[in-house]
Formats: structure tokens, C-alpha cells, sequence
């Protein structure tokens, strides 16, 4: 009976928390550019928190930091996360700033004090109802990758502006930045012979 006393507690709390939050929707609208209310964010940690079983959140990193371990995520950050987080982590991108909620400063406490497996949960699943999408793959490559971006993300308070300046050359280009560059490289270069058009890659991307 206890048991289902506090469950009906929880129950009575979360109906009273959605109705505020649709208040508060409703009063506000559905536009990106407002910030969540304190309550929305409480909420939603809250959620994501219970939808990650205690198994995961206990999970340590299995993977070693090695040097070369850290140089493959940050390319991966830089060609998969930055266009939303950016590639110092701080989510100042013209993506992750009309997002809703907007992308996390991931240097700060918010993100830094989630355990292990809370961030490889993340990557891997995303989180509902936000711009995070579920990059897991479902094989043993897969989730190298995400462990390795958790190592990665631990270190985003601490890089460096060589760090930063070697993730540029990761970060996706659509075919114009590529030609703009490519144009660059052949001016530097001395080549004067006529751009090939070829020489724009097809799958030129934006995350």
C-alpha cells in the first residue's frame, strides 16, 4: 500500500507539473526563441534521468584516453556535433541557438557532472521532443565512437585554440565553402588553370 501511495503521489505531481507546463505553453506559444522555464528544465532532466536505467548511468568509460583515441573524436565532434554544439562545446552556432531548448554550453556543470554513461546514453539515443539525435548504430564500432566522444567531451573545458583551429578543417562544407576554398588553395598555389568542377565532392554536407 505504501508502495502505491507514493506512486500515486508522483503521479499527482506530474499531472499538476504538465498542467503548468501547458499553461505556460499556452500562454507563451510554440516559438524556439524562448528560453524553457525553470519548471520545463526540471522536468525534462528529471525525465531523461528516469528513461536512463541505473545500469547504463553506473557505466564507466571502457575505452582508454590515449592521444590518438582523443584526436579521432575530436575530428568526429568537429565533422558530427560542432555545426550544433560548435566545436568548443559552448553551442554558439547559428543551429544551436534556434534550437529548443537551445544546445548546452557543455564545458559548464550541466553537462561535465552527468556520469559516464548518462553522456553515452545521450549519444547514442538522443533525447526526445530536442534537436539531440540518436547516433548509435547498433554495433560494437558505434558505441567506440560514442565512448570516445564522452573522453572528448570531458576535455571541452579544456582545449585549447590549436585544438580548435584543427577541428576547422572537419567541420562539414557545402559545395560553395568547398569551392571557396578549393579556390583559395589553387590562388596560394599559384595554379591559374581552370577550376574542375569535378573537384567539388558530391556528398559536401551540413549536419
Amino acid at each position: 500500500m505504501k508502495r502505491q501511495a507514493v506512486w500515486l503521489v508522483l503521479l499527482a505531481a506530474t499531472a499538476i507539473a504538465g498542467g503548468v507546463v501547458a499553461w505556460s505553453v499556452a500562454g507563451r506559444g510554440f516559438s524556439t526563441r524562448a528560453e524553457p522555464s525553470r519548471l520545463e528544465a526540471l522536468m525534462a532532466r528529471a525525465a531523461r534521468r528516469l528513461a536512463t536505467p541505473a545500469a547504463v548511468r553506473s557505466m564507466k568509460n571502457p575505452l582508454e584516453p590515449t592521444p590518438e583515441l582523443l584526436d579521432e573524436a575530436r575530428s568526429h565532434f568537429a565533422d558530427h556535433c560542432a555545426s550544433c554544439h560548435a566545436n568548443d562545446g559552448g553551442g554558439d552556432t547559428s543551429l544551436g541557438r534556434n534550437l529548443y531548448p537551445k544546445a548546452p554550453d557543455m564545458r559548464a556543470s550541466g553537462t561535465q557532472r552527468l556520469s559516464d554513461g548518462e553522456l553515452f546514453s545521450i549519444i547514442e539515443n538522443g533525447i526526445r521532443l530536442t534537436g539531440m539525435p540518436a547516433w548509435g548504430t547498433g554495433t560494437p564500432d558505434g558505441e567506440r565512437a560514442s565512448w570516445a566522444l564522452v573522453h572528448f567531451i570531458r576535455r571541452l573545458p579544456t582545449l585549447t585554440p590549436a585544438d580548435i583551429e584543427a577541428m576547422e578543417t572537419h567541420n562539414p562544407k557545402t559545395p560553395a565553402e568547398f569551392r571557396e576554398a578549393e579556390e583559395a588553395r589553387r590562388f596560394l598555389a599559384g595554379d591559374d588553370s581552370p577550376p574542375d568542377d569535378r573537384a567539388t565532392p558530391s556528398n559536401a554536407h551540413v549536419h
